[in-house]
């Protein structure tokens, strides 16, 4: 992986390059040939990072990390389409880290304006934007951006393969090329002949490949817009997948960290002299904030780190959650960082007497990613190489990091990525990666497999922050006449860009207010500022990122405006919604009917909706709740959006229903606490997630009105708790501001 910084200083044009003796397809080339990361085995031709073609067929390589969101299912039917071959016979590996698999799809969201409404400039300026991805090579998944990214992309590719192949046959037979054509990874010609593309893919390398190819239209799909099978599944539920934590080398030694639990603290001093007798520990490492343990296995070594005597220093924050709350509440009063949609004029707008004015302060607690599989990564140093294997959201971040933290060159460091058993933002840092690394130098020429212990993994986390905002609004003759949000929380996009780039982004944070400033309402008085808190808690993406609390602070008091001017939440919404964006009308009404919003409720029931437009999706879901004898129980859940394209319904479900999860679990329990600067959750009994017995029923419905593909990944989880706190409203008539929501109500275990 070169230098981001000497990339940056490259230009680059769109195309396709040639490599000498391999043959691969696809779309971007650069001014200079983009450098192909492949190195091709005996019998395999490779061209461009994605494709490459063997005796027995083709391998799709793939630039985004499977993470349970379906893409080494959706990828493979992107590039089947326009190339010919047989969807189940596209197989599927994860590609180096290398600036050929950029995520131009992030660029998306970087625009300060809303999404929904973008004009043909503000198009055209994304498009600009995507030039230092390019540049950067900035491979990342996240942003709910992997199939949109590979939308274009990898049909082209197909495309532009197919075509190649083509044109091979055709000088090998003497034919036009218009005469040939392509079925099943075959060339056929007039007469029956036909030439397979393994046969034809060293003749295809020295063809120079056409620019552009001319895409097949929807209504010729044969797989996309089709519940296909996942092709990972099969592996996963055998035991065959690798993940990060499965990986084994010969002489492997298995090791664990404890770091410093007053996170950013001091170690001062340790004393290993217990856990260094104990049989089967090899050795115990100082990292300077923190020591690792190298055993014969892995629970050796968690045992042993638990056996060091450790004297930490202070936290370099306030020490309980109450005072970092106080910090957060105090930034409300501060300058604003951005004001990034101000319609109107709130200020100076006269308030009638007949007029209703509501005013609310909500606030949310900081959240942990708790991934199924903790923090794990196995590397070998050998002196002049690095190895790593492990599930990363950010390869080619990963390898620079490790490469400083060795004192080798981030060409030295490969960076294999396997299979995540979770993701949500987490596995876009690169901490485990580099304590990896350091693990692995200290045991040179030794392979080591580093797994966090849950513990240690739940308490140093890079943390969703906790946020506070304060809301008002103005309602004349039941109609929503002005709103104002203000919203205060440590700054995600600062902290982690300074993490990752060595550098924070000036000017307004847009993801700081997303969700919030954003929303397709027809709100004649609209106003939203974002204020930051500085505070040291480590912070970083997760699932929907500022969404998740604006998506709640937002849709509570939505919610609350509807209800004090006497109309009904839901056709609220649509009326608002129906002035300003099609398609966020058209979730609302399918969610009202789905869920026979407007028939008379049984007795002990509630329901509450929420709709929150995030990666270019709108959202609406509306929850069912009931009293079982004093506690609630959630009995049904419907969830609508509109994705533009469904590449794949299924897929589009369950990332539906898993985001509405993700969410419900936040709201209902989840909280990342602080006493004496320590995190106070230690495992899963002390942040729990929705059980399979609390999980209500769930209906999703897809649309696709949109004129563009939507992001899937992420848009669920923002509307699930305000739905959920709106039901409860519903029920009970307690209107809570508060996360999580089992502080003021109990629900059915």
């Amino acid at each position: 992986m070169a230098n981001w910084g000497k990339i940056a200083r490259r230009s680059f044009l769109i195309g396709s390059a040639a490599v000498a003796g391999g043959v691969a397809f696809g779309v971007w080339q650069y001014r200079r040939a983009l450098p192909n990361p492949l190195q091709p085995g005996e019998g395999e031709v490779a061209l461009n990072p994605w494709i490459i073609i063997d005796r027995e067929g083709v391998k799709l390589v793939a630039a985004r990390a499977e993470m349970g969101q379906g893409v080494y299912t959706t990828l493979p039917a992107l590039l089947a389409e326009e190339l010919d071959v047989a969807w189940e016979d596209v197989r599927v590996i994860h590609g180096p880290a290398a600036q050929a698999y950029y995520n131009a799809g992030l660029m998306s969201h970087a625009l300060p304006s809303t999404d929904y409404d973008r004009t043909a400039w503000q198009e055209m300026m994304v498009e600009a934007m995507s030039v230092l991805p390019k540049m950067i090579g900035l491979q990342v998944t996240g942003g709910s951006t992997s199939t949109l990214d590979a939308y274009e992309k990898l049909r082209q590719a197909g495309a532009t393969a197919r075509e190649v192949l083509k044109q091979a046959a055709a000088a090998r037979l003497g034919l036009p090329v218009e005469a040939l054509s392509t079925e099943n990874g075959r060339v056929i010609a007039p007469g029956g002949i036909e030439l397979t593309y393994a046969e034809l893919a060293e003749d295809a390398a020295g063809i120079d490949p056409p620019r552009r190819v001319a895409l097949r239209p929807a209504s010729s799909w044969k797989y996309l817009g089709r519940a296909m099978p996942r092709l990972d599944m099969v592996e996963k539920v055998t035991g065959r997948a690798e993940f990060g934590i499965d990986k084994r080398l010969p002489g492997m030694r298995f090791a664990t960290v404890r770091m410093c639990p007053r996170l950013g603290g001091a170690m001062r001093a340790f004393d290993a002299s217990t856990a260094e007798a104990m049989p089967g520990v090899e050795r115990v490492i100082d990292l300077g904030t923190g020591i690792a343990v190298v055993a014969t296995n892995t629970w050796l070594a968690m045992r042993a780190a638990e056996a060091v005597e450790i004297e930490w220093g202070p936290a370099p924050y306030p020490e309980t959650s109450e005072a970092l709350m106080e910090v957060i509440r105090a930034a409300l009063d501060g300058e604003a960082n951005s004001t990034l949609r101000d319609e109107g004029d709130v200020d100076r707008m006269e308030v009638e007497p007949s007029d209703r004015v509501i005013e609310a302060e909500y606030t949310v607690p900081w959240l942990a990613h708790a991934t199924m599989e903790p923090m794990s990564a196995a590397a070998h140093f050998t002196g002049d190489r690095l190895e790593i294997w492990t599930g990363s959201q950010a390869p080619g971040f990963a390898e620079e990091a490790a490469a400083r933290a060795v004192g080798l060159e981030p060409e030295q460091v490969s960076c294999h990525v396997t299979y995540l058993g979770g993701g949500f933002g987490r596995r876009g840092e690169y901490d485990f990666v580099v304590l990896a690394a350091r693990v692995a130098q200290a045991m040179a020429g030794v392979p080591v497999q580093v797994t966090w212990s849950r513990e240690e993994d739940m308490r140093h986390d890079f943390y969703r922050p906790a946020a506070a905002a304060r809301m008002r609004g103005v309602i004349r003759n039941g109609f929503a006449h002005a709103l104002e949000g203000r919203v205060a929380a440590p700054s995600v996009t600062r902290q982690s860009m300074a993490r990752l780039t060595g550098s924070a982004p000036p000017g307004p944070d847009k993801g700081h207010v997303e969700g919030m400033f954003n929303q397709p309402y027809a709100i004649p008085n609209y106003r939203v500022t974002g204020h930051l808190a500085e505070l040291s808690v480590p912070v970083g993406f997760w699932r929907s990122v500022g969404n998740s609390f604006n998506g709640f602070f937002m849709e509570s008091f939505i919610d609350e405006m509807a209800l004090a001017g006497g109309r009904d939440p839901l056709g609220f919404r649509l009326e608002l919604a129906r002035n300003e964006h099609a398609p966020t009308a058209g979730v609302l009404e399918a969610v009202a009917e789905m869920s026979g919003w407007s028939a008379p409720r049984a007795e002990g029931t509630g329901m509450g909706v929420a709709m929150t437009h995030s990666f270019h999706t709108p959202v609406a879901v509306v929850v069912e709740v009931a009293d079982r004898g004093g506690e609630i129980a959630l009995t049904r859940a419907w969830i609508a959006c509109d994705v533009g394209t469904a590449l794949d319904p299924s897929i589009i479900e369950a990332q539906m229903v898993g985001g509405l999860v993700y969410g419900l679990s936040a709201a209902m329990m989840e909280e990342i606490s602080f006493a004496g600067g320590e995190v106070e959750q230690w495992n899963y009994p002390d942040y729990d997630a929705l059980r399979m017995g609390q999980m209500p029923e769930v209906e999703v419905r897809i649309l696709e009105t949109q004129g563009h593909i939507g992001g899937v990944g992420e848009p669920a989880t923002p509307p699930a708790a305000p739905a959920l706190a709106n039901a409860i409203f519903d029920l009970t008539g307690e209107r809570i501001r508060d996360l999580p929501l089992n502080r003021r109500v109990r629900f059915v275990i």
